[in-house]
């Protein structure tokens, strides 16, 4: 898959994750999470759109922070919410 130039990479801060072991509403709710997304402009910690609530999909649409990076071991991914694209 091609990335894209993207507006909202202004948006991308350098970020410490809120809650390093896991997705901070799952923790919260005792929900399970397939994978986890990190939000590049504060910091939350997000499970993935493959879980059962797409809590990193969620963040993105009701704060406006739509770059997210793969939280998973081995990967640096980042993708863009707004344009359904990677960046």
């Amino acid at each position: 898959m091609a990335t894209i130039s993207d507006p909202h990479l202004a948006m991308v801060r350098p970020v410490m994750p809120r809650t390093p072991q896991g997705c901070e509403e799952c923790l919260r709710e005792r929900s399970p999470w397939v994978h986890l997304r990190l939000c590049l402009t504060c910091g939350h910690v997000g499970c993935c759109d493959s879980s059962p609530r797409k809590h990193a999909r969620w963040h993105a649409g009701s704060v406006g922070h739509p770059i997210v990076q793969s939280f998973q071991p081995g990967e640096d991914w980042r993708w863009c919410y707004v344009h359904e694209a990677m960046v």
